[in-house]
């Protein structure tokens, strides 16, 4: 997996509060081989309140030597040298591809990334936006030489010989628009993604593993426990975060009242003062593992729910019509920028995954109860014009 040992100076992120999420300036990050010699990925941690999941940076090998790079994650001094471990063996990075016009959780590493190599090409996603203001992706921290937007015909890009791609959107979105472009590495038989699909584990990835402690945090059923650093709790904690980032607040959840969050708070022992400032607001009903079962569905591939409900039920026949190009060609394996980071699946299971735009009847429908907190959202964004209606 890793090179050589490192220190704490090697995960230092000194411009986390453009994006202040956790785990904010000290990011680690774990390489691993999917493809030998060929696809590597880089993950790091991304979340709110101990909610953590892998971000990801795919690294695909060249037939004419050196290396494409796929959804920069932060270029930490520890991400660099693995880059560059790479860089040594195979050749320079020729090309950095921005596959996103709307994840700020991707595009704010691009610029940082682009500054550590500085020979390389930069192609993003058309429909590039940012708000409040629009600006220029120069004053974005994008290399004004070397920056320029992926042509809609895959046929014209220099990476051509070996990849194609596939281009969803820019969809209006009422205030931005969203926009993913899917990679496909022929040589290996690799369809790289943004956040279209995902495959939950039932175990915490790799990358979470490093520092279990919001795993544990999430595997505790009051402000007091003290729980077990071990595996039973470490995937007790995973799949309740698994619940947390998918739906936001899922059926199997009471979110405590906060006159009895403060009394709870005030009353607990002084070790539970670390949970949000002595704050525990969670209390999960007997049925939350069940409900991450039917999210999981046996390692299928699946939309995220925010997905689903919020961005791609906007514009269902663009997104169905990508789906089937996509599709179209021949893969073994999906790398997604979140959760699974490889995934053995094949096009009929990709196209399947959208069917929820398509069918009102489908088996792998999740349940409408969890997507309650989705649905009352919606329905806020649609009042404030901030979301266009269906």
């Amino acid at each position: 997996m890793q090179g050589q040992q490192t220190d704490s100076k090697d995960f230092s992120w000194p411009f986390w509060y453009v994006v202040p999420m956790y785990p904010y300036g000290r990011r680690r990050t774990l390489r691993q081989e999917v493809v030998k010699d060929s696809v590597w990925t880089f993950d790091q941690l991304q979340g709110i309140f101990y909610v953590v999941v892998p971000i990801r940076m795919t690294v695909v090998k060249l037939d004419d030597g050196g290396l494409l790079v796929y959804a920069p994650v932060a270029p930490t001094p520890e991400c660099v040298r693995l880059v560059n471990e790479l860089v040594a063996i195979h050749g320079e990075i020729k090309y950095i591809i921005l596959p996103t016009a709307s994840g700020l959780e991707h595009k704010v590493f691009v610029g940082p990334f682009a500054r550590c190599f500085p020979t390389a090409q930069i192609f993003i996603a058309p429909g590039q936006w940012s708000f409040p203001l629009n600006l220029p992706l120069s004053w974005l921290g994008l290399p004004r030489d070397r920056t320029q937007i992926l042509p809609e015909d895959c046929r014209q890009a220099p990476f051509a010989s070996q990849f194609d791609y596939e281009i969803l959107g820019p969809l209006k979105l009422g205030l931005g628009r969203f926009t993913e472009v899917a990679f496909l590495d022929r040589r290996s038989n690799t369809l790289l993604v943004t956040d279209s699909v995902i495959s939950i584990p039932t175990d915490p990835p790799a990358i979470l593993q490093l520092d279990p402690y919001p795993l544990l945090f999430h595997a505790k059923d009051s402000a007091s426990d003290l729980v077990e650093n071990n595996p039973v709790n470490r995937r007790k904690g995973w799949q309740r975060i698994s619940l947390f980032a998918t739906y936001f607040i899922p059926s199997a959840l009471n979110v405590v009242e906060w006159n009895k969050l403060l009394r709870r708070a005030f009353q607990a022992p002084d070790r539970s003062r670390q949970a949000y400032f002595g704050l525990f607001p969670f209390d999960w009903k007997e049925h939350w593992q069940q409900s991450f079962e039917i999210l999981r569905g046996h390692g299928r591939l699946l939309v995220a729910p925010v997905l689903q409900s919020l961005i791609l039920n906007r514009d269902p026949k663009a997104t169905l019509a990508w789906a089937d190009r996509v599709a179209s060609w021949d893969f073994q394996r999906i790398i997604p920028c979140h959760f699974e980071p490889s995934i053995e699946a094949q096009p009929d299971q990709f196209r399947q995954a959208f069917s929820f735009l398509e069918d009102s009847i489908n088996p792998d429908h999740l349940p409408n109860q969890d997507f309650q907190t989705l649905k009352q959202l919606e329905s806020f964004l649609n009042q404030r014009g901030i979301l266009p209606p269906i």
